[in-house]
C-alpha cells in the first residue's frame, strides 16, 4: 500500500515538470532563460522538467508561472482529469 502512495505522489512531480516544460516552449524560453528570470539554476529547472526533483515549494511554483505569464493551477491541470476518472 505504501508502495502506491508514494507512486500516487510522484504523478504529481510528473504533471508539473511536463506543465512547466510546455508552458516554458509556449513562451519561446530555454530553460537557462526560464531559470534566470525566475532566480533559480538551470539545473534546478532541468531536474523540475525531466522529473528528478522531489520537493518544490509553492512559492517556487508560484514564481515559475507567474514567470510563465500561467495561473498555478495551469501546472497542475492532468490531476484535475486523472481525479474525475476515478
Amino acid at each position: 500500500m505504501k508502495h502506491t502512495e508514494t507512486a500516487d505522489n510522484n504523478v504529481i512531480y510528473i504533471i508539473v515538470g511536463k506543465n512547466i516544460r510546455k508552458y516554458r516552449k509556449q513562451q519561446g524560453l530555454k530553460q537557462a532563460e526560464l531559470a534566470e528570470l525566475c532566480h533559480l539554476s538551470e539545473g534546478f529547472i532541468s531536474d523540475l522538467e525531466s522529473n528528478t526533483f522531489r520537493t518544490i515549494s509553492l512559492n517556487t511554483l508560484y514564481l515559475i508561472a507567474k514567470k510563465l505569464n500561467v495561473h498555478i493551477k495551469q501546472l497542475f491541470d492532468d490531476l484535475e482529469e486523472d481525479q474525475s476518472n476515478k
